[in-house]
C-alpha cells in the first residue's frame, strides 16, 4: 500500500480522451475487493455513459473469472488505464489467474487503497472508482445477432456491473 499524491481529480465532463481508444485499443483493469483480498483483470469491453442522471461506466466480467466474485461481493470497483509501456503487464493480467498467483507480485504494480475502499495503481494514468449501482448477466435469448453467439461457444455468458463514476483520477 501506498500513500499517493501522485493523482489528481478531474470531472469526467472535463475529459478529453476517446473513450473508444481507452476500453477497446488500450485496454484497461478492473479490480475489486478489500485491502486484505482483492484481484485485478485486464478487459477490453465497456461502456462509458450517462445512466439515471449519473455518470456510469458499465464493465463485462465472465462468472469464470476470478475478479467476477469480488465486483459480487463488493460495492466499489476501480478501471485504471495505463499508458503503452504497460502493454505487458495487461497481457499478463489478462492471461494469469488470481486464484494461482499474486499479479500485483508478478508485474510489480503498486497498489493503492482510497478512502472509498477501492484499489487502484500507481502506474495507471487514469483511474475511475466506480461504485457499483446495477447487476445483470446477458441472457442468449435476449441476443439479437446470431454473430455475438461466436464469443460465447460455453454459454458463459458475461454478467455486467453498472457503476457509478464518483471519482476521476488524473496522473500529475
Amino acid at each position: 500500500m501506498t500513500n499517493n499524491t501522485l493523482f489528481h481529480q478531474l470531472p469526467v465532463e472535463k475529459l478529453t480522451n476517446n473513450p473508444f481508444q481507452m476500453i477497446g485499443k488500450d485496454w484497461f483493469l478492473i479490480t475489486a475487493g478489500t485491502s486484505e483480498k482483492y484481484n485485478t483483470m485486464t478487459a477490453a469491453w465497456g461502456h462509458f455513459g450517462v445512466l439515471w442522471n449519473r455518470n456510469t461506466a458499465v464493465v463485462y466480467v465472465r462468472p469464470t473469472r476470478f475478479t467476477h466474485q469480488f465486483l459480487i461481493e463488493n460495492s466499489v470497483f476501480t478501471l485504471s488505464f495505463f499508458n503503452e509501456k504497460y502493454r505487458e503487464i495487461l497481457n499478463y493480467c489478462g492471461s494469469v489467474s488470481g486464484r494461482d498467483s499474486d499479479k500485483v507480485k508478478g508485474t510489480n504494480l503498486h497498489d493503492v487503497f482510497d478512502k472509498n475502499g477501492a484499489i487502484y495503481f500507481e502506474e495507471s494514468e487514469i483511474v475511475f472508482t466506480c461504485k457499483k449501482i446495477y447487476t445483470d448477466i446477458i441472457k442468449a435469448e435476449n441476443l439479437q445477432d446470431e454473430n455475438i453467439n461466436k464469443h460465447y461457444p460455453l454459454k458463459d455468458y458475461h454478467h455486467l456491473f453498472i457503476g457509478e463514476i464518483i471519482d476521476c483520477l488524473i496522473k500529475n
